[in-house]
């Protein structure tokens, strides 16, 4: 590469790093911001089943929300669960088995200390709901047919996490009597593994994001 070439390359590299770090700052004033001041939630997530307290003892989440500016902003810490490996977080009618209505969040990376981070914004209060009107049918990710259901609102206050490869349970003995891997469609494919955190220390009628009055 030439060295106008690398003067080029590096006055817009230097152009994006700095962005970046500015985007990363003003999300960080922001997430101050809401903690200083506004309406706020604390509360954990729990382990799933006794399978899942038996195989991973210190498994477990520590949720905060925040009301901030007409939405809230939710921080996600995870902890005691399988260095390098990757979950999946939902919004849930009930917390456990059948889910009721459910919502793909976002993704949480666990690194080599068992921890994992994750900040995401939305309506997460007294007032997250889903609603269909109709029972309409459109191609899904695949250009598959998908038809959905005719429901009025219906309010989701619980969370739940899946561990995104089925395999990884399956190996830590989290399927008791098992002869494979178990496999749920609570991931972007709809090949996900099992719920290891729930908030099911909360009653299916009052999960915790019912807190939050905006």
């Amino acid at each position: 590469m030439s060295l106008k070439n690398r003067l080029k390359w590096f006055g817009f590299g230097g152009v994006m790093l700095v962005l970046g770090m500015l985007m990363t700052t003003i999300f960080n004033a922001n997430v101050m911001n809401a903690e200083a001041g506004g309406k706020n939630i604390n509360f954990d997530m729990v382990a799933s089943t006794p399978a899942i307290k038996s195989c991973l003892p210190n498994a477990s989440a520590k949720v905060s929300v925040q009301d901030f500016q007409g939405a809230q902003i939710m921080t996600i810490r995870v902890k005691g669960l399988p260095a390098n490996t990757d979950y999946d977080f939902f919004v849930t009618q009930v917390p456990h088995a059948k889910f009721g209505i459910s919502w793909y969040q976002a993704d949480i990376h666990v690194g080599a200390n068992g921890e994992g981070l994750q900040v995401v914004r939305g309506i997460f209060s007294e007032e997250t709901f889903s609603i269909s009107l109709d029972t309409l049918t459109t191609q899904g990710r695949e250009n598959q047919p998908q038809t959905g259901a005719k429901f009025n609102a219906v309010n989701q206050y619980h969370l739940g996490l899946w561990f995104n490869d089925p395999q990884v349970p399956f190996n830590l003995g989290c399927e008791p009597g098992a002869t494979a891997p178990v496999v749920t469609p609570f991931n972007g494919e709809q090949h996900a593994g099992i719920q290891v955190l729930n908030t099911s220390n909360y009653d299916d009628n009052n999960g915790p994001l019912k807190q939050l009055i905006p």
